[in-house]
């Protein structure tokens, strides 16, 4: 079968598992699924690692009512961490996410060969976009060289002309990486095209304006929700309607610490150039970034993490990112002298 004869699940299915994990003969691969997810995806992605010769470990599980750790009760914890650790390679497909949860933080602290993804219950039609069509080993040289500046850096500012204006100190002992696709190490792996920064705990202020939020509805409408952000924390949620839902929302966790930064994420997936409304695919937006807000992993920040219910992103697109007094980053186009010709590169080779 040529290329052009496979159907766009398996191509992209093919490209996870043969280019990015490059899964080897008799490894075993775990893709976790719930009602939520697309079958067609899942039966791919078997069929894509049986076809590298390794062996698919397909398991369903319910589909919990909430993300993380408040979905502990819904699944069958035991047994599904004792199996993912002592798999090879775990692709994370449920409409419910484990990520974050004890399932999650045991399986990556004790399974030490494990190369893991997440994609969550993303479309087809936006992995194709994200996960297709880059050469990984250029798009790889633009992000370590931006997260090569992002790591001597003291203080990000993040603005856009939708009112965003938000800034935070790093702390060189928390997470500074990046996706580019290579999955071939162990590694907690995510869609590709972000540089992942975990924040200094406390240092985040000013103000962010979303275009695009989970559980509230504020894509491509006149919906606005905004956070008033001091030392590191949600201070005031502002906004309309969805303003007081996502109020609501943060409040029924009951925890303090799901009020707090997380981690931020710039996005520079040359695929990804304007937003579609599903959040794995938007938070790679080309010149965009993300705000992760709620449980942080001690993978991240160490030693402890930062221990919450849940997790939640948002999404603003057409930014500019200085790093101390450096623009790098121009409503949304990469402007450095430094990393301007490479980026054009990158978006020049990209094939949809």
């Amino acid at each position: 079968m040529t290329v052009k004869d496979k159907t766009i699940h398996e191509r992209v299915s093919n490209i996870i598992m043969e280019k990015m994990f490059q899964v080897k003969a008799g490894e075993t691969v775990a893709i976790t699924a719930d009602s939520g997810s697309d079958k067609k995806i899942i039966d791919a992605l078997a069929k894509a690692a049986a076809e590298a010769n390794g062996l698919p470990l397909v398991m369903w599980i319910p589909k919990a009512e909430q993300d993380g750790q408040a979905g502990l009760k819904d699944w069958p914890a035991e047994a599904l961490t004792a199996a993912l650790c002592k798999v090879d390679v775990w692709v994370e497909a449920q409409s419910t996410i484990i990520l974050y949860s004890e399932i999650w933080e045991t399986a990556m602290a004790e399974n030490k060969k494990l190369r893991y993804l997440i994609i969550g219950d993303t479309e087809i039609d936006s992995m194709l976009r994200t996960f297709a069509g880059f050469d990984i080993q250029l798009l790889g040289k633009l992000l370590k060289k931006v997260t090569a500046m992002a790591k001597v850096t003291q203080k990000v500012r993040i603005t856009s002309k939708n009112g965003t204006d938000v800034s935070y100190e790093t702390n060189p002992s928390y997470a500074f990486d990046y996706d580019d696709g290579d999955f071939s190490k162990p590694k907690f792996c995510t869609a590709p095209g972000y540089i992942n920064i975990v924040p200094k705990t406390g240092s985040m202020n000013g103000k962010i304006v979303f275009d695009a939020l989970m559980n509230v509805d504020v894509f491509n409408n006149e919906n606005h929700v905004e956070f008033e952000m001091k030392d590191g924390i949600i201070a005031a949620v502002n906004g309309n309607e969805e303003a007081e839902k996502f109020s609501k929302y943060l409040a029924s966790f009951d925890d303090p610490n799901m009020y707090k930064i997380s981690h931020n994420m710039f996005g520079l997936n040359p695929g990804i150039r304007k937003l579609s409304g599903d959040i794995v695919e938007d938070e790679r937006i080309w010149g965009g970034v993300d705000f992760g807000f709620g449980h942080t992993s001690p993978i991240d920040m160490p030693p402890l993490g930062q221990v919450a219910k849940s997790h939640f992103d948002g999404v603003v697109a057409k930014t500019s990112i200085y790093l101390d007094d450096q623009l790098i980053v121009k409503d949304g186009e990469v402007c450095h002298p430094d990393l301007k010709d490479l980026a054009e590169q990158v978006l020049e080779e990209y094939q949809a």
